[in-house]
């Protein structure tokens, strides 16, 4: 078949099922099955596509078509200016979490620091760190060993193995170092909205990522009455947090000794992100 036909009919297929960005997701796939580049589908849109290839194509546009991320299918995923491993046992990281990250390198540019990065996932956000501020290094912690194995595999690609660890621990044991920053997108999500989300999400995410309990704040507490030990003085503690939280999570963060330094709001007006210092020590 021609490249071209193969990917006007796959996208024709997952927008019969409802797929918003059918043509998007079927260029994806198949650049990534073919080792190319989407560019070079577009270029080169009257080649010839072998049997294996339509096999693997049409395989991978079923699974899309149940929904699964198309970051699980191909097993990647680009984050900041680097591509990243995820599967299953990690998120897939969005383009709100780089709002996170510019803030970060902005403000430490040049600074040699000490990071810890909670509940690290994928190591997405210690890594991207990590690759702008070259006289750093990190730690980055998770509950699931899936997790820090794939968080592991995705240092090593980006040469950040010497810079970055990332170990298996519990949050509440974990009693290692002080950090000049602690940067964390913990679980957000009120367990009452779980089902709220995308089948994309819901069906395939890992749930202990998302759900942060009855008012989604169980694990963002958690994360910062932890800091108070674990922060240098003067030190940034960055959040992730979910809609309409900013206001209970800034009367948390203000009791336990932080000092507001700035907020992000993300592509829809939100407050997505807190970075507060640490200046009273309880």
């Amino acid at each position: 078949m021609i490249l071209e036909k193969l990917i006007k009919e796959a996208s024709k297929t997952l927008k019969n099922h409802n797929i918003l960005s059918h043509e998007l997701d079927a260029q994806i796939i198949l650049s990534e099955i073919m080792k190319v580049s989407r560019e070079s589908l577009i270029i080169n849109n009257e080649k010839h596509i072998s049997d294996k290839i339509l096999k693997k194509f049409d395989t991978a546009i079923n699974r899309r078509i149940k929904r699964e991320p198309v970051a699980y299918i191909t097993g990647r995923k680009d984050f900041w200016s680097e591509r990243f491993l995820v599967d299953k046992a990690t998120l897939v990281p969005r383009p709100e979490t780089e709002l996170l990250i510019y803030k970060l390198i902005k403000f430490f540019k040049n600074k040699r620091i000490n990071i810890l990065d909670i509940g690290t996932g994928s190591g997405c956000i210690l890594l991207s760190i990590l690759k702008e501020l070259n006289f750093s290094r990190g730690t980055g912690i998770d509950i699931s060993s899936k997790a820090i194995k794939i968080a592991k595999i995705n240092s090593k690609n980006l040469n950040l193995q010497n810079r970055a660890k990332f170990k298996l621990y519990d949050l509440y044991n974990y009693n290692e170092g002080k950090y000049d920053l602690i940067v964390s997108n913990p679980p957000y999500i009120p367990s009452r909205d779980i089902k709220n989300l995308s089948k994309d999400i819901i069906n395939y995410e890992p749930i202990v990522a998302l759900d942060g309990g009855s008012d989604g704040l169980d694990q963002i507490k958690k994360v910062i009455y932890k800091s108070n030990y674990l922060i240098k003085r003067e030190g940034l503690l960055a959040l992730e947090i979910g809609n309409n939280q900013y206001y209970r999570v800034s009367k948390v963060l203000k009791h336990n000794g932080y000092r507001e330094i700035t907020k992000e709001y993300d592509f829809n007006s939100n407050v997505r992100c807190i970075i507060s210092t640490k200046t009273k020590f309880l």
